[in-house]
This record gives structure tokens, C-alpha cells and sequence, in this order.
């Protein structure tokens, strides 16, 4: 299998990487065809059937709607209709518990990747009846897009108008390919010397919070946000960075987003591309902000809703988007809400907003409404401060491996922090003498194997089925 975190992958990629120098560009988009469905044949060839006939029905609906507009809908069907069924039965199971019926038990089989192809086909479809991009008349170019390995599984979600023509024109210059390799490699720190082990601990407390003191369980909320992103950044890191050694420059997913000083600033820095898709395609059409402030509320949450049903089918999800989408629309109507951004009252807007995102996201982590309570509860009334002492209780072996991942955070931060203030240390080791380079390049490898969590064997944790 050649998922994001094998060392297959970096075989695949970079076996890609040499043969789309070689190839000639009008040839190159169906190069990059042939890798994709390699690619995700590998993982799920059921999937990849379902993702052919989808695009099929899509293309075909795109290629007819403005003689018949009735197709616009036959191919928006054909897009959601699967995601839909997928989850449908989660809910129809829920609902059966708590009544106790028999609703549906239909085993419809999980397709990886299936949250991400059908937006991308939707977008697609959607600007097509919208006069923003011509009808695609060749079927493998649309399946190409969709397709799109380093996509298909966590995103970043592309436009066709934008993918396509870089595929088409895509030239690699000259110190891309060392570039596109470093990010690959912070990508790849993040996920194995971070997440990884940030998730013994993480899993552990939620297992049973019950068993922790409000220390453990708060400092375990705290590293859950940090798992989530080093994880889910380090993936786009991944693939940001294959695609620039490809000449491909692919959407931006993450902008030190802690570094938010309010909810819809975080939108702004967090899952970037889609936040964009849903404004584009959920929030506009529903009316978007050209309505009444009431309307405009009711936007907000509606859109936040349709994004933690995207995220998943339990109860968590849809208290999650909604929460969300009630702290953005209170947030619209507070007087500060724009001085509260500026000077040294931004620190309050960031620590204020990182206290709902790690609420918030403590519900999203929450196997379900009863574990996040108990997790809630255990804060408030388990007694005890061993968050820094009693380690094995919180799945690590030992005080290094604490020390560690400590150290490993504190990486993550600095770097941010570095970024939001326009320090980019590619750009400086690119300036820097070739000794000083490949001392650093050394010391990294060095750091990587050292502080790398390479038996934690878990897969990325936005993989959406």
C-alpha cells in the first residue's frame, strides 16, 4: 500500500518526480493519471471503481447541462448520492438505538477518500452550470483531476481551472526540487515526532477519563489540538512538498493557525481550502452575508453545520459545527470584535480563541456527547496535579520519551511563530554557505531518527472515508 507515511510513498514520489522531468508537457497530465490510479488502486480498488463511475456520470452531466439543465441535478446526485449513503447508516443506527428499531443495517463499505473527490467533482459541476469553466470533453482529464493523488485522500481541495493548467505547464526550476524535499521532511517530523506520540497520551485520556486527575485531562486536551495539527499539517506539508518538486504549487491548507485572535481568523488559517469551498458552494448560495444580520447568522451556522457532517456522522461532529458556527456568528455582533485583532489586546483574542478551539475540539475528539462529558467532568472534579510526573499512566515509557515530545512541540511553535513574522528558514538556509546547509541538513536527519515515534503505525488522522 502506498499511503502518505509509508516509505513506499517516497519511493512512488520520487520515481514520479524523475519520470515528469523526462516527459513531455502536453503529455504530462496523463502521466499524472496513470500515477493516481496507481496510486489509489493501491489502497482501495473498490474506491477507485466508485471514483470512475462517479466521474463518468459528472463529466457527462457537465457536457449536457446547458442544453438540459435537469443534468446539473443528475450529476450533483451522482456526486453526493455515495457520500450520503455512507452516511446515512450511521445515523439510521443511532436513531434505531434510541428508539429501539430496526431502521436500516445495509453494510454499505467505507471508501477512503470519497469526502474529498465528491467535493471536488461538486466544485467542478458547479462551475460549469455557473459559466466559470468550460466543459471538460475529455473524460480522462476530469478523471485526472479528481483523481489527484496527492489530493485524494486529506486534501488540499483544488479547482479544476487551477489544477489543470499547471498539469499542462508545470516546470520545475531550479532549487524547487530541494525545496519541495525539506518541506516533505518537516512534514514528516511533525507526524512521527509529534502526533504519533502525542497520541499515546491523547488516546489513553479519552479512553477513560475517569481515571485521570483534571492535570492529565486537561494537559491531554492540550496535546489533542496539537496532535491533530502537527498530524493533518504534516500531511499537507507532505504532499505541498511533492508537488513542489513537481513545479506544482498546491493551496496553502494551514496558516499558524494558534496564532488566531478571533473564530473566523481561525477559519481563515485552519483547513484553508475548505473553508474556501465551503464559502464558495455552501455559504454564498445560501445567501451569504448580503442579507439581514439575522439571515446572515443562520448562514454561518447552517455552513458550519454541513462541515461537521462532512466531518463525520456522530453527534460530536454536529455539536462541534455547531458550536463553531454560534461563536462566529455571537463574534459578528461583539463592538471589539475588530480591536480585539490589533496591538496588545491580540493576545487576549489569541488565548480567548485558543480556549474554545481546545473546547471545541475536545467534543470533536470525544467518542461521543457521554464521553465528552465525562471529559468535561473529570476536568472540573478529578483532584490531583501528576500531569508532569506520573508519565506511564499517560502511555509513555519513560521520562525521555515526556521530554520529548515536549521538545517536539515546542519545535512546532517556534516555527510558527517564526512564520507569522516573515521568517522562513528555506529561504534562509537557501542563502546560507554549503558547509553551514549540509550541517543543518545532518543535524535534522540526526534530530529526526532520534525524536521520530516510528512504531506508533497510525494512519493520518483527516484520511475521510
Amino acid at each position: 500500500m502506498l499511503t502518505v507515511g509509508s516509505f513506499g510513498f517516497i519511493l512512488f514520489a520520487a520515481l514520479l518526480a524523475g519520470l515528469w522531468r523526462v516527459t513531455p508537457l502536453p503529455r504530462r497530465w496523463q502521466l499524472m493519471l496513470a500515477a493516481s490510479l496507481v496510486f489509489y488502486l493501491s489502497l482501495d480498488w473498490q474506491g477507485c471503481l466508485l471514483l470512475c463511475l462517479m466521474t463518468l456520470l459528472v463529466w457527462q452531466a457537465a457536457l449536457h447541462l446547458r442544453g438540459n439543465p435537469r443534468w446539473f441535478y443528475v450529476g450533483l446526485a451522482g456526486a453526493l448520492a455515495p457520500l450520503t449513503l455512507l452516511n446515512l447508516r450511521p445515523a439510521a443506527l443511532l436513531l434505531g438505538q434510541a428508539f429501539s428499531l430496526r431502521i436500516w443495517d445495509v453494510n454499505v463499505p467505507k471508501v477512503l477518500g470519497i469526502g474529498y473527490f465528491s467535493l471536488q467533482l461538486i466544485s467542478y459541476l458547479v462551475d460549469v452550470r455557473r459559466g466559470k469553466q468550460e466543459p471538460e470533453s475529455q473524460y480522462a482529464r476530469l478523471l485526472c483531476f479528481a483523481s489527484f493523488f496527492l489530493s485524494i485522500t486529506q486534501g488540499p481541495f483544488n479547482r479544476y481551472d487551477e489544477l489543470m493548467p499547471q498539469l499542462d505547464a508545470a516546470a520545475p526550476q531550479p532549487g524547487q526540487w530541494q525545496r519541495g524535499a525539506q518541506r516533505c521532511f518537516w512534514g514528516y517530523f511533525k507526524k512521527l515526532a509529534v502526533a504519533d506520540r502525542a497520541a499515546l497520551a491523547v488516546n489513553a485520556a479519552f479512553a477513560d477519563p475517569s481515571a485521570y486527575d483534571r492535570s492529565q485531562l486537561f494537559l491531554c486536551a492540550v496535546l489533542y489540538v496539537f496532535q491533530l495539527y502537527a498530524d493533518f499539517s504534516g500531511y499537507t506539508d507532505i504532499v505541498l512538498g511533492a508537488g513542489e518538486m513537481l513545479g506544482l504549487p498546491l493551496p496553502e491548507n494551514f496558516r499558524q493557525p494558534f496564532l488566531a485572535a478571533t473564530i473566523r481568523e481561525l477559519w481563515d488559517r485552519w483547513h484553508i481550502s475548505l473553508s474556501r469551498w465551503l464559502k464558495d458552494y455552501v455559504y454564498i448560495p445560501l445567501g451569504g452575508s448580503r442579507c439581514s444580520a439575522a439571515r446572515r447568522d443562520g448562514n454561518i451556522i447552517a455552513t458550519f453545520l454541513v462541515s461537521g457532517l462532512w466531518h463525520g456522522t456522530g453527534l460530536t461532529y454536529l455539536v462541534w459545527g455547531f458550536a463553531h458556527g454560534t461563536l462566529q456568528a455571537l463574534e459578528n455582533h461583539l463592538p471589539w470584535r475588530k480591536a480585539i485583532t490589533r496591538g496588545w489586546a491580540r493576545l487576549v483574542g489569541v488565548a480567548g480563541t485558543f480556549t474554545l478551539l481546545l473546547a471545541t475540539f475536545t467534543v470533536f475528539r470525544a467518542s461521543s456527547l457521554a464521553n465528552a462529558a465525562a471529559y468535561f467532568g473529570g476536568i472540573l472534579h478529578n483532584g490531583g496535579h501528576k500531569a508532569f510526573s506520573n508519565y506511564w499512566e499517560l502511555g509513555l515509557t519513560s521520562r525521555q520519551e515526556q521530554l520529548l515530545l515536549f521538545f517536539g512541540l515546542a519545535l512546532v511553535i517556534a516555527v510558527d511563530l517564526a512564520h507569522e513574522r516573515g521568517i522562513h528558514f528555506r529561504d534562509r538556509l537557501a542563502a546560507a554557505p554549503r558547509i553551514l546547509r549540509w550541517a543543518v541538513y545532518e543535524g535534522s536527519l540526526f534530530l529526526f531518527l532520534f525524536m521520530g515515534y516510528f512504531l506508533g503505525g497510525g494512519g493520518f488522522l483527516y484520511a475521510i472515508y
